[in-house]
């Protein structure tokens, strides 16, 4: 072994704590680097496997009703691959012994000819074939109640959230009339790989229901038609082409226009995770590693100025610079390596936590966590060159020192009067004016150390924002917005008089009629499909609430004022609109501007209408409308297709049950129950996020306070132990020391919770999409949380210095050189 390896492990044995606390912090940031990427890369990859796999169509359509031929028209596009026409339809659906409201969506499948796009994998059980087969077999045996039942699968996340195995019976309301569901197997499809009830995580009260194709069809009178059609595109065929072309095509038979991937529900929610965790993967792991370089920085200064003497004989020795510059970026060098390894293990560890969370929601045959030798390639090379960053300065400057420069002592600092002493510090005890003047005196270092605090801080701060966004998000959206507690809805637009019916249900206080009409916005070149919600005039139950809390506008004729005002052209009532801000700014709207809005049900029409405000919400791209007036552009009469309840506390059960004797009602809407099944999954994940970064917050507080300590203590040894000869008692002298920390952690505290502001306003900047951003929310508790960790780490590393300087050897430390 060469000498200087030999020093290098001398180096290392003697700084061993120091280096480990480095080391857990470049650990801390490579494996939330490697976490959160890794997921991402699984995510990607499984998707596009399962996309190939499962031939993921591109192109999607919604029509009223249109015949078999249409679809072989579709076939025959330019740029069109294959076409494949289904039957699509939601129902309620009822299990035994569950009393939440259940949402199915039901897709027939052709049993005589397989599905070639959008394939639907058998996870467990039978498919429809050999099921229809094994009922065609004994239907000699069956009674005349057994025709009711048709076999399904059901989507693997409905049937965990329920236990459903092969076997199970539920029944579904199929165009007003009862039938019974044989589950058959569990499957899975590229289309459904999130499946969720208008964008929600709620897999108990929504899943997915294939059945044979001519029993729907036969139930709602769709023989030789379909109302859904999925298109696979020809390699290099253009999109946008084939979206206009094939809505061109289905207008006449009522179809809505269709799209293509970017606004199926499934792909848009997988896109919007992994464009999320792409931004905390860059955010997180760079705080870290900035920390990491600053305290290897430090670190390195104080070693390489320690060891002038040790430098000069090295050179003197016939060492080159670039020798001993080698030997100290080693010494950076094992830190990272080991923080690296002890990264990627740690990476790995949550990464395969972070995609069993995601498995829970996204669907896949085959999901598993998986580390690219890239993303470990690039994890390092980062790793390295933050650190090497760090320290190269402070390498360099100490071995261009001349022999004989670094043989002498470092010269002693210039001391002059400091601002504490022009201020005048009689009324300051002396241990204090001790601790202020030696912080003002080296201000580089003091900031760096406060800077260092104050990054734990705000990680800290970072980690639990979610928690408090989330739950800022619940009570505006459920409670502030939607004072509702069920919402019935119909599968077509209906007499809005049903309103009378509905509130003769048991436990009803409160009905409000209201319709969604599906449109497509168009400003010039500019356009988005989306829907209008039609509200009541003075509506309590549904209210538009922006970001800040506050009722956005009423929908009524001062809100046409409004419009007219701002535009400088009266808009007649029933013109007016309200939109998100953020629909406005994809359109290019102002208030005051018309926009078209092409009606996609029905026979076409285009409306004309002013925008007359905007409001700041945080979920959807929403356009609202006063319902009536909403019919009347619409030249249609009083109709809806919902109703939002107010229940009496304790019976929305009642009602549920009662509602089930509605024909019309399609699907029931239990506010309570949605939020119940949501918090099941957000809950657990925001307390495990909390947790992270608050052991991430640790670590560099541990990290920043502990080095500070005994870079300090090493530092000051020769005073700390003369001031001991002198008569202070180790109290006195550990106050001397562990003050200045104190004092550093005073003054990070109120820094980093604005560090931790400013970071949580990049994040929600970062995350935010069309469909969706986070409120920057941050609660008291959330800041007490984050000072609270800072502190008790602060203690902890000021108990275990505290032992070192009550160990101190004074008759080593007053040793002086010649």
């Amino acid at each position: 072994m060469k000498a200087l390896d030999r020093k290098l492990l001398r180096d290392l044995t003697q700084l061993w704590s120091q280096a480990l606390t480095i080391a857990l912090v470049v650990a801390s940031g490579a494996g939330s680097f490697i976490t959160t990427l890794s997921a991402v890369d699984s995510l990607e990859s499984a998707r596009e496997r399962y996309y190939a796999e499962g031939h993921f169509a591109e192109v999607f359509a919604a029509v009223k009703r249109a015949p078999a031929a249409a679809a072989v028209a579709l076939r025959e596009l330019p740029g069109v691959a294959d076409a494949q026409a289904t039957i699509e339809q939601v129902v309620r659906v009822e299990l035994p012994g569950v009393d939440d409201p259940l949402i199915g969506q039901l897709i027939g499948l052709d049993t005589r000819r397989p599905p070639r796009i959008n394939l639907v994998t058998v996870r467990t059980g039978r498919g429809l074939d050999e099921a229809g087969a094994s009922s065609g077999a004994s239907s000699g045996a069956s009674s005349g109640a057994s025709s009711a039942e048709l076999p399904a699968l059901v989507s693997a996340a409905f049937a965990d959230a329920h236990g459903l195995k092969p076997g199970a019976r539920l029944s579904a309301l199929i165009n007003g009339r009862q039938r019974t569901l044989v589950v058959s197997g569990i499957a899975l499809s590229p289309e459904f790989i999130f499946a969720g009830l208008m964008g929600a995580p709620d897999t108990r009260g929504f899943g997915i229901f294939w059945v044979p194709q001519d029993a729907l069809a036969a139930a709602y009178d769709m023989n030789g038609a379909f109302n859904r059609v999925a298109l696979k595109l020809a390699p290099g065929a253009d999109e946008r082409a084939v979206v206009a072309a094939a809505s061109a095509m289905l207008a006449r038979h009522g179809g809505r226009e269709a799209h293509g991937r970017a606004e199926q529900t499934s792909h848009t929610m997988l896109d919007n995770e992994i464009s999320e965790q792409r931004v905390l993967g860059t955010l997180l792991p760079a705080i870290l590693l900035g920390v990491a370089a600053f305290l290897l920085h430090v670190v390195i200064s104080r070693l390489v100025a320690t060891q002038r003497e040790q430098i000069a004989a090295l050179k003197a020795l016939g060492y080159p610079n670039r020798a001993i510059a080698a030997h100290y970026l080693k010494f950076v060098l094992a830190i990272v390596l080991v923080g690296q390894v002890l990264g990627i293990a740690l990476g790995d560890w949550m990464g395969t936590q972070l995609v069993g969370l995601y498995a829970e929601v996204f669907r896949f045959p085959v999901f598993e966590h998986r580390i690219a030798p890239g993303l470990l390639a690039l994890s390092l090379a980062v790793t390295v060159a933050t650190a090497v960053a760090g320290t190269l300065g402070a390498i360099v400057a100490t071995v261009r020192l001349p022999p004989a420069e670094a043989m002498r002592p470092p010269a002693p600092g210039q001391y002059r009067r400091t601002w504490l002493d022009r201020l005048g510090a009689r009324h300051i005890g002396p241990a204090l004016r001790m601790i202020l003047r030696n912080m003002q005196r080296r201000p580089l270092r003091t900031s760096m150390s406060v800077a260092g605090i104050a990054a734990a801080v705000a990680v800290v701060v970072l980690g639990n924002f979610f928690r408090d966004a989330i739950a800022f998000i619940v009570d505006s959206q459920f409670n502030v917005a939607m004072r509702s507690d069920v919402i019935l809805w119909q599968a077509e637009a209906g007499d809005a008089a049903a309103r009378h019916e509905v509130a003769r249900l048991p436990g009803v206080i409160a009905v409000e009629p209201g319709r969604d009409v599906p449109v497509r916005f168009v400003n010039g070149h500019l356009s988005h499909r989306g829907a209008i919600q039609g509200f009541g005039r003075r509506a309590e139950l549904r209210r538009i609430v922006d970001v800040d809390g506050h009722e956005a506008s009423r929908l009524d004729e001062d809100t046409a004022g409004t419009a007219a005002g701002a535009g400088g052209e009266a808009a007649a009532f029933g013109e007016a609109i309200v939109m998100t801000d953020r629909l406005a700014d994809k359109l290019g709207l102002r208030v005051g501007e018309r926009v078209q809005a092409e009606v996609l049900e029905g026979r076409q029409r285009t409306l004309t209408l002013t925008l007359a405000a905007t409001a700041r919400e945080m979920m959807g791209l929403n356009a609202y409308m006063e319902r009536r007036a909403l019919n009347r552009a619409l030249g249609e009469g009083d109709l809806a297709t919902q109703f939002s309840v107010a229940v009496e506390r304790g019976r929305e059960n009642e009602l549920l049950a009662a509602a089930k004797a509605l024909p019309r009602v399609v699907g029931t809407f239990s506010k309570a129950t949605l939020l119940r099944n949501m918090q099941e999954i957000t809950a657990r994940n925001i307390r495990i996020m909390s947790t992270i970064m608050t052991l991430f917050a640790t670590i560099i507080a541990v990290g920043v306070v502990y080095n500070n300590a005994r870079i300090a203590l090493a530092e000051r040894t020769w005073e700390l132990a003369s001031l001991r000869v002198l008569g202070f008692s180790r109290a006195e002298v550990s106050a001397l020391l562990l003050g200045e920390l104190a004092l550093s952690i005073a003054l990070a505290l109120p820094l980093g919770m604005l560090a931790g502001n400013a970071l949580v306003h990049a994040l929600a900047q970062g995350l935010k999409s069309d469909q969706f951003f986070f409120p920057v929310v941050i609660s008291p508790p959330t800041y007490a949380m984050a000072a609270l960790a800072v502190l008790a780490s602060g203690v902890a590393s000021a108990l275990v210095v505290r032992r070192r300087v009550d160990r101190l050897d004074m008759v080593a430390a007053l040793k002086t050189r010649e």
